[in-house]
């Protein structure tokens, strides 16, 4: 039975979970995910996870920060003025907003404070400084 390499696609059921153990995401209601390895469409940690893995193998791997979405970075934090937004959006912490970059790329950034005069956006993946762990079960390699 041949082994997970770079260059091959991989489906893999796979639950994700912080280190107190909160699920943030699950391909067991779905389709398992099918990428190919080693071609960065998956963190660092966990495409090297499946590397070396067989068909119908499971594991559990910890991700540390840097082989997962690296540190929370406290330049992606921004504050802008309440009249800055559209009459139409009213701020509420933990709400998603998508801005548009000077370079033309749509980023999802999260209210994460609601003030008076100021309204504080974090453009951080949300999983930024945390270690992630993930129980993996490969289901098919091509």
């Amino acid at each position: 039975m041949s082994q997970a390499k770079a260059g091959d696609v991989v489906s893999v059921h796979y639950t994700g979970s912080l280190t107190d153990g909160t699920v943030f995401d699950s391909s067991n209601e779905r389709d398992p995910l099918e990428l190919e390895l080693g071609s960065g469409m998956v963190i660092e940690g966990f495409d090297e996870a499946l590397v070396g893995m067989k068909v119908g193998e499971k594991k559990t791997v910890k991700i540390p920060v840097a082989k997962a979405y690296g540190e929370h970075n406290p330049d992606m934090v921004m504050q802008f003025d309440r009249d800055q937004f559209p009459p139409e959006i009213d701020p509420v912490i933990g709400q998603k907003i998508e801005l548009n970059h000077e370079s033309g790329q749509t980023i999802i950034v999260v209210v994460t404070e609601v003030g008076a005069k100021k309204v504080t956006l974090d453009a951080n993946p949300p999983l930024a400084g945390k270690d992630l762990i993930f129980d993996l079960e490969v289901m098919a390699i091509n």
